[in-house]
């Protein structure tokens, strides 16, 4: 694990050091989530970027345990002082929280919906048979086989900027720091998280964003988490700013996914997708779990009326008991 400083926020003394991978899409949203706190707060902050085991390894993520992968090292940063505040993507953390840790702010959540990048302005149903598709998600690679027999799924890895590059007549945005780097062009389409796109401002290489109802998103997909030692950053104005910065609604649909992730004990690597919206007055929670082919699949669904953080966590288990009285375990491989 390295740290560098990397920035300094809007006032003359720094008041927190906040922990982020080294990415630009990481960075981007680092610095949105820690110009907040200090707005809130009045503290300005540093940034302290992090090396993590997913930003040198260059194999699958599914191949290096997946869970967590990402999280480790900011993490121990966290824990041993190196910074006070460590944001995350939230679909990148494992389910089970450290003791010592805890997720002090979850930001309002942004789209939800995974997206489309494909030559020539292209549409998933236009695509033609044996197009080459670019995912280094299993739960991606799944859904795509499952509404298109026909495709072929390539693993990739690398940054935003990497990926979009694979496609067909498109220019590489970004540097990847030489993780999945070399190869160009080779695609017909990746797919992406909106949310990170749009974080970056690539929202123009999007040909379409892919309903809910054809690729469930993963478990906190388009969600930060703002973590903090358990007895808080030591910084009152800060600790009163991450409170501010809680959404409930946020918290309380990414606690009905992950508690339905980690009651099938699945990581991030597996085939599963879900995604818990509130509608009507109750809380809906969508979920699939796939074949890592996507040659069959078990889509249930379930609703509560209570609103709460229990209610949220009692409806994910519910339906992760419910997905695996059907076999969703054995056929995803779980």
């Amino acid at each position: 694990m390295s740290e560098e400083m990397t920035g300094q926020g809007t006032t003359t003394e720094p008041g927190f050091r906040v922990g982020t991978r080294g990415s630009a899409l990481a960075m981007t949203q680092t610095t949105t989530v820690a110009e907040a706190l200090s707005a809130a707060s009045g503290q300005g902050h540093e940034l302290i970027r992090v090396k993590t085991e997913g930003d040198v390894t260059s194999g699958p993520l599914s191949q290096l345990g997946g869970t967590g992968v990402f999280a480790a090292a900011l993490r121990m940063s966290l824990l041993e002082g190196g910074c006070d505040v460590a944001i995350h993507s939230l679909k990148d953390l494992p389910t089970a929280q450290p003791e010592d840790l805890v997720i002090a702010a979850t930001p309002v959540r942004v789209d939800v919906r995974d997206a489309l990048c494909a030559r020539d302005g292209l549409r998933l149903d236009q695509l033609p048979p044996g197009s080459r598709i670019g995912t280094g998600s299993p739960r991606r690679g799944a859904q795509l086989k499952a509404a298109r027999p026909d495709l072929q799924i390539v693993g990739i890895r690398g940054n935003v900027g990497t990926r979009l590059g694979r496609v067909a007549g498109s220019a590489t945005p970004e540097d990847d720091g030489g993780v999945g780097r070399g190869v160009q062009g080779d695609l017909d389409a990746v797919v992406l998280a909106a949310a990170g796109l749009e974080r970056l401002g690539l929202g123009e290489h999007i040909t379409e964003y892919l309903d809910p109802e054809i690729m469930l998103p993963a478990p906190g997909q388009g969600s930060l988490a703002v973590e903090v030692r358990a007895g808080g950053t030591g910084n009152s104005e800060v600790d009163a700013a991450l409170k501010v910065l809680d959404d409930p609604e946020t918290r309380m649909t990414i606690t009905a996914e992950r508690a339905l992730l980690g009651r099938l004990e699945a990581g991030c690597s597996a085939p599963i997708g879900a995604l818990a919206r509130i509608v009507d007055g109750e809380l809906r929670l969508d979920s699939v779990a796939c074949a890592p082919d996507g040659s069959d699949w078990i889509r249930r669904s379930a609703t509560t009326e209570r609103l709460d953080i229990e209610g949220a966590q009692a409806v994910g288990i519910a339906l992760a008991e419910e997905l695996l009285d059907a076999g969703a375990a054995r056929m995803a491989g779980l």
